[in-house]
């Protein structure tokens, strides 16, 4: 399967992100760098380029997920998915407290501790954004 996402697909799927990462909720206009089609399911992992497989991404965030499905949490040592912004929805596993992402559930904790939602530097960039009224976005 290709990795190539062609501009009619690319265009579908920033759209129904409403230009904003699926996974931090960055708006692509506050953004440095171009935001990322990422498979939410890996090629590697069976995943494929449809559109229910496709979500909007940040840089940041797609490069801390890269392949990733999920990762263990402990101390029970149990496998967790990662979020998925195609079947999950974002408030049952997060909240925002002022610049942090609070994970609420345990695909929560495993997407926000792979995707280093909460790295310093990513803060720092809410903690901005929240002083010009640019964040947190309306969730719907």
């Amino acid at each position: 399967m290709s990795r190539y996402v062609n501009r009619k697909t690319r265009d579908a799927v920033a759209k129904r992100a409403r230009s904003r990462c699926e996974y931090c909720l960055l708006h692509e206009g506050d953004a440095y760098l171009a935001f990322e089609i990422d498979h939410i399911i890996s090629l590697k992992h069976g995943g494929n380029s449809e559109l229910d497989n496709l979500a909007y991404s940040c840089v940041a965030c797609n490069r801390m997920k890269g392949a990733d499905i999920g990762s263990i949490v402990l101390p029970e040592k149990e496998f967790i998915r990662l979020y998925n912004p195609r079947t999950d929805s974002w408030e049952e596993h997060f909240r925002i407290m002022g610049p942090r992402i609070v994970p609420i559930s345990d695909i929560g904790k495993v997407t926000t501790k792979i995707l280093l939602l909460n790295d310093d530097l990513r803060i720092s960039e809410r903690e901005a954004l929240i002083s010009v009224g640019r964040y947190p976005p309306q969730l719907l």
